[in-house]
């Protein structure tokens, strides 16, 4: 049974992971974070 949790645990890793790569190559998604990366220098 705990083997069956590992691999469950495995594949719910791989596709978030999988899913936020995809979400991270979209020009909005990358414009967004560099807006919020400038927002945080500028405030320290």
């Amino acid at each position: 049974m705990r083997f069956i949790k590992g691999l469950v645990k495995t594949a719910v890793v791989a596709k978030v992971i999988q899913v936020a790569e995809r979400e991270l190559r979209k020009p909005e998604n990358q414009q967004k974070i560099k807006d919020f990366l400038s927002k945080s220098r500028k405030k320290s």
